[in-house]
């Protein structure tokens, strides 16, 4: 499959918390029932790459970015309101 329509999140996180791990779980688990086989999700642990927080802006923990599509979206927290999530996101459902 090429990359075209392909969803390229980044989900930033500062170790094993767990909001991290939920924030992960959560993220995974929407991606697999709206995007199958349709997305790419980058962890990015700021405890060992910090510097990285600064190209996206990242304030606060975890926070995911959506990178592909334009425009770029942030949602910050432990991402448990698949709603919000899938508004913040600007995902369909599939069986809308």
């Amino acid at each position: 499959m090429s990359n075209e329509g392909k969803w390229e999140l980044r989900l930033y996180i500062a170790g094993q918390t767990p909001n991290s791990v939920l924030a992960l779980r959560n993220i995974t688990k929407y991606c697999e029932q709206h995007l199958e086989g349709k997305y790419i999700i980058e962890v990015i642990d700021l405890l060992k790459n910090p510097q990285l927080a600064e190209g996206d802006q990242i304030f606060a923990i975890p926070t995911l970015v959506r990178k592909v599509p334009v425009p770029l979206r942030k949602i910050i927290g432990d991402l448990s309101n698949e709603e919000k999530v899938l508004v913040g996101l600007n995902i369909r459902p599939i069986n809308s």
